[in-house]
This record gives structure tokens, C-alpha cells and sequence, in this order.
């Protein structure tokens, strides 16, 4: 009888697994090989929550070209090739199951996007405006209509003129990719000011919420810059005890602008941006687990942050375990979790291997790239 479902029946069934169980059902024989091709939605995470896979990208090293993912419905690690990728890359952040990048070895700026399960990649295309070390904004759509592609914008802003060297200026002008078209336009300019910021300090990337793209700049104390797409105007806003942030990271959290910050010599918090541009204090992270994962010091320096697909994961490096925060399946809220780091791999140490973490819901269907 299995054998021999309608291939929307068995396709349903499907977009309730998990993503290594449906990498399971794809082996049990033709049938159900061929129906897991012809509906490359299945497994559907928007309709069957799942928590997302933590994904760490390694910033350097090891010679060999690779990315160690970690499922959590098994609490395991894996390694995952990445030497169908032609240059190295830093992740930018997650659409849909697809990881965004710049490289890291070339200038001006150039985008890929690709899938570490199934190796597929694509190119984005050239900026309107060569420009080296700009600032980075992704705008996640949804999906096409009968399609699993997400539709999705990148804002590009600041960054270096591509000249001849000791020539170069700060570039003021916005531009926008847009996937439906697949090309660039230039949305207007921005003060230079701002241009500057975002050019030398802007650590991480940005998120977007209720119609602005935000920005983390650290000159001297952490700040925040925001650009409101419709009227196409820039905002300025001050952290909650920014002088004394060892680290911030901007994160998307139902549907509000959170930071998740460690403060020297206290804990790390998570604050949200209410209605009236206030920062309210909502959670802190658990004593013993802010304890384990910086090691017994006293420091919040070297900590990272991501988020995506309901939760939060605070990291230091692949080796050091991830304190996260998600929504706890049956129960509504949130709930604290510890997840061991990947000490070892094949009996090679990791433990100081230096990573940038996203967090997606993994996809195995093929042609899962526009």
C-alpha cells in the first residue's frame, strides 16, 4: 500500500518529517525517491515547525574546504563539504533554507548564495557600483506562489569606491537587488557620515523590521543605524548600556528588533524595541549556562550571536558548546538549552577553530536554488 500512495498523499505525509527522516524515506525505494523529486517543498518547515540546524562556516582554516552542521533532533554533529563553493566565503544570513555570502577573498563586494546540503550555488550579479567592505541588509519576502523559492531584496550601503589606491571614497549610494528581476538599482544616496560608519564599523549584518533595515556600528560604543525603505530616510538609535556592552547582535524575535548584549563583569541580556523606540529588558541569559560557555572567564568579548527559524544561539567557537534560546515545541514561550560544541572530528581537536554560525531549516530537494 506504501508503495503505491498518490504522490500527494505521500507528499503531505512528507512535510511532516524532519529533515534527515525525509532524507531516510527518499531511500526506501523508487516511488518514494520519485516523489520526494517532484515536490521539492517536501519537507515543509512553515507548516510542520522543526528547529533550525545551527550551521558553522569556519573563518579560517582547516585546509580542507568544509562546514559542520548540528541537528537538533539528534544533538550531533556532522561535516559537510564545501568545495563545490569557488572561493571562501562569510556568511551574510539565511533565505529559507539557502545560506547568503560574500566571498572573503575578492573585491569589489560579490554575493553567492547556496544550499550546504545539496552543493548548489548561484552567483548574484555585479553591483551597479564596484565597492569594497559595505555594510549588508537582507529582506526575506516569502515564497513564490506553488513554489518553494523565497522571494528576497539586499540592500547595499556604504563600503569603498573602487579606485586607483590612496583614490578611493566612501560611496553614498543605495542599491537594491531584487530576486524577482535578478538585478540591482540604486535606491538614492545617504549621508557620508553614515557611509563611514557603516564602511569601518559595522561588525555584523542587519535585520529587518516593520519596514527598516538596522544596522550595529561600534565607534567607540555600540549604536545603531536604521534605513526606513518606503520614504527612503535614516534613523539613529542608543543601546541600553552601551558604554559597558562587551558584545551586541541585532536579531529578529516574533516579529520585534531584539539585541542580545553581554555587559562587563554582569550578564548577557536580551532587550526589545517597543512602539515608542524604548528598550525593555525581557530576559537574561541563565547565570550557569553564561558561566559555561565562556569557561570560567569572566569576559563576554569573544561571544557571537544568530538567530532564525525561532531561536537564538549565543556561540564562542565550534569547540565550546552554544548556549541557545528557542520556542519550546508543545508549550508556548521560550526555553533555555545547552548544546555541546564539536570537540573533535575524526579525530582531529576543534575546540579553537574559529566559526560564523546561521541557523536554517535544511532542504535536500534538488533544484531548490532560483
Amino acid at each position: 500500500m506504501w508503495s503505491n500512495l498518490p504522490f500527494d498523499v505521500l507528499a503531505n505525509i512528507f512535510s511532516f518529517l524532519s529533515p534527515d527522516s525525509f532524507a531516510c524515506a527518499k531511500t526506501a525505494c523508487h516511488h518514494w525517491y520519485n516523489c520526494a523529486n517532484a515536490y521539492p517543498s517536501s519537507p515543509n518547515p512553515s507548516l510542520h515547525h522543526h528547529p533550525p540546524w545551527f550551521v558553522a562556516l569556519p573563518t579560517h582554516g582547516p585546509a580542507e574546504k568544509c562546514c559542520y552542521v548540528h541537528n537538533p533532533a539528534t544533538d550531533k554533529w556532522h561535516r559537510l563539504s564545501t568545495a563545490f563553493l569557488l572561493e571562501p566565503i562569510r556568511p551574510v544570513g539565511p533565505i529559507g533554507s539557502l545560506v547568503l555570502s560574500r566571498t572573503t577573498n575578492s573585491n569589489p563586494l560579490q554575493l553567492v548564495l547556496f544550499n550546504p546540503f545539496t552543493r548548489q550555488f548561484k552567483y548574484l550579479p555585479r553591483l551597479n557600483l564596484a565597492r569594497t567592505n559595505p555594510a549588508v541588509g537582507v529582506i526575506v519576502l516569502g515564497t513564490k506562489p506553488h513554489s518553494p523559492f523565497h522571494r528576497f531584496r539586499v540592500y547595499v550601503a556604504g563600503g569603498l569606491s573602487e579606485a586607483p589606491p590612496g583614490c578611493a571614497t566612501y560611496e553614498s549610494a543605495i542599491e537594491m537587488y531584487d530576486s524577482d528581476s535578478d538585478t540591482w538599482q540604486i535606491m538614492g544616496d545617504m549621508p557620508v557620515q553614515f557611509a563611514v560608519r557603516l564602511t569601518v564599523w559595522t561588525p555584523n549584518e542587519s535585520v529587518y523590521c516593520n519596514g527598516v533595515v538596522y544596522w550595529m556600528t561600534s565607534a567607540r560604543v555600540y549604536s545603531l543605524m536604521g534605513f526606513e525603505i518606503g520614504p527612503n530616510k535614516w534613523q539613529e538609535l542608543s543601546l541600553p548600556m552601551a558604554e559597558r556592552l562587551e558584545f551586541a547582535t541585532l536579531v529578529p524575535r516574533n516579529g520585534k528588533l531584539t539585541l542580545v548584549g553581554g555587559v562587563s563583569g554582569g550578564d548577557a541580556c536580551v532587550w526589545e524595541l517597543d512602539e515608542r523606540k524604548i528598550w525593555c529588558l525581557v530576559e537574561k541569559v541563565p547565570t550557569e549556562l553564561g558561566l559555561k560557555l565562556f569557561g570560567g572567564k569572566a569576559s563576554w568579548g569573544s561571544t557571537k550571536c544568530v538567530s532564525g527559524g525561532g531561536a537564538i544561539c549565543l556561540y564562542r567557537d565550534l569547540g565550546s558548546g552554544m548556549v541557545v534560546w528557542r520556542e519550546d515545541g508543545g508549550r508556548r514561550g521560550w526555553k533555555w538549552f545547552w548544546v555541546e560544541g564539536c570537540g573533535s572530528f575524526g579525530g582531529k581537536q576543534m575546540h579553537r577553530l574559529s566559526i560564523r554560525g546561521v541557523l536554517i531549516h535544511p532542504c535536500i530537494a534538488p533544484s531548490c536554488i532560483p
